[in-house]
């Protein structure tokens, strides 16, 4: 039976496709073109859409549409909408796949399912899903007919490859839930290391965002939510950004906004507008300096009394794994304790009311910024007269950044 002309053409294409790919190719074109998903949808549904942080070029922005359609079968409105939300309401039970209030199991595991179920939220489309593309071919193709283009996929990958081209499919189908439904979703909001004291549980899950098209830098996006460019530290890598500087080059993109780049010159006599602006821009640098000092004043409070009071400095040996931290991440332990940190060292009290004095700077949006900056000059001068050394470094760091 299998002696047929027909039958062997047919055996053979199950075997081989149409492109007669070896098994490295096949492996090279799954990474190639899940890729390009990534590409697209960090650059073009997370900083484009989401946040704004750059423009495209229409032909750049139809091409991400198209291949998000064809590959992924999302809709920008729906990805958009949901992301917004996440930001608006991170780490809240209102959060649409929060790690911290759905456990991490369920967002590792079902973040497709909960990104899903907040697709049917019609207040959530309506009110974070403004300013996303709704022309013909978005209301009649990608949104009417959403599973149109993952079945084309499918059909692509059997006639290049044969039976592989099954499993090709499949990588391409779990490669966005598992890579940011579950990934970012779930261990960017669990483990990794932090430079900025967001008032959130993001973390960068590593310095070179390469996978993942820079979304590995999770906390430094939530810090600057609307920066077209992911990495912070100058050992930080974001292959996103690299493609949106090539892009921009060849005048297809235009990027709107980046986080701003602390610089330091020499301080101020006095504190200024200038001043207030460049604190207010550069107030996640300057609390993450900040948490810096308090935790290096507790390493020293401990050693002064550790031979005189031993008690006093357990208590604040245990303080230093939290009292650096935003005071909106301290449990209600944390909390409980605080009289205990306070009696046992002075130094600390007044850091930690200091700086949520200092918060007050850029949360109090009904002040004028003339009451601002004598809040800030008056802030400066009793942390200067503290005596506490911390403090006085503190001020002299916010004189000397330079406006953004």
């Amino acid at each position: 039976m299998f002696d047929h002309p027909a039958a062997q053409a047919a055996l053979s294409f199950l075997d081989t496709g149409l492109a007669h790919f070896s098994g490295w190719q096949i492996l090279v074109y799954t990474l190639i073109v899940t890729h390009i998903t990534i590409a697209a949808v960090t650059i073009y549904l997370h900083r484009c859409q989401a946040h704004r942080a750059l423009e495209l070029h229409p032909v750049v922005s139809h091409f991400f549409r198209f291949w998000l359609w064809i590959t992924t079968g999302m809709i920008t409105k729906e990805w958009a909408a949901i992301h917004r939300k996440h930001h608006a309401k991170c780490e809240t039970e209102e959060d649409p796949h929060s790690p911290q209030t759905r456990g991490i199991r369920k967002v590792l595991l079902e973040g497709a399912e909960l990104y899903r179920a907040e697709t049917y939220n019609a207040e959530t489309m309506t009110r974070y899903g403004h300013g996303t593309p709704d022309d013909w071919v978005e209301r009649n193709v990608y949104a009417r007919f959403a599973m149109w283009g993952i079945y084309i996929t499918l059909v692509v990958d059997v006639l290049l490859f044969g039976a592989i081209g099954i499993t090709v499919f499949a990588v391409q189908m779990i490669w966005i839930p598992v890579t940011a439904a579950g990934i970012i979703n779930g261990l960017g909001h669990f483990r990794g290391y932090r430079n900025f004291d967001s008032p959130d549980a993001s973390r960068n899950l590593i310095p070179w965002g390469i996978l993942i098209g820079g979304e590995e830098l999770h906390n430094n996006h939530h810090a600057f939510a609307t920066s077209a460019r992911l990495s912070n530290r100058w050992y930080e890598f974001d292959i996103g950004w690299m493609y949106i500087r090539i892009m921009q080059a060849l005048g297809l993109a235009t990027v709107r906004k980046l986080a701003p780049v602390p610089r330091l010159a020499e301080p101020r006599n006095q504190v200024d507008a200038q001043t207030l602006q460049a604190v207010i821009a550069h107030r996640y640098d300057l609390m993450a300096a900040y948490g810096k000092s308090l935790a290096q004043t507790c390493s020293q409070e401990v050693a002064r009394l550790r031979a005189v009071q031993p008690a006093q400095a357990m208590t604040l040996r245990s303080a230093s794994d939290w009292l650096h931290l935003d005071t909106a991440r301290w449990s209600e332990q944390n909390r409980a304790t605080l009289g205990e940190v306070f009696a046992a060292s002075a130094p600390l009290q007044k850091l930690v009311e200091m700086r949520s004095e200092l918060a007050v700077t850029w949360e109090r949006s009904n002040s004028s910024a003339e009451q601002l900056i004598v809040h800030l000059q008056d802030w400066c001068r009793r942390a200067e007269e503290s005596g506490i050394a911390a403090l006085q470094e503190l001020s002299l760091r916010m004189r000397s950044y330079t406006p953004a």
